[in-house]
């Protein structure tokens, strides 16, 4: 179950796109931007069908 999302990063808020695994349940994790290459923590919620991303700066 992928899917792909759009996000702005919260560093130089220039668009960028993440796949998402879907199967695997709640995720938190951290992705570079792939402009500016700060770290990003992306937090996958799940709840069935329903699904959230969020995105922010590490620290945030």
């Amino acid at each position: 179950m992928l899917e792909t999302q759009a996000y702005i990063c919260p560093y130089c808020g220039e668009p960028a796109d993440t796949v998402l695994d879907l199967s695997g349940g709640d995720q938190s994790y951290y992705e570079d931007c792939p402009v500016c290459c700060r770290p990003i923590l992306f937090q996958l919620r799940t709840d069935g069908v329903d699904w959230s991303l969020d995105v922010q700066r590490e620290d945030d």
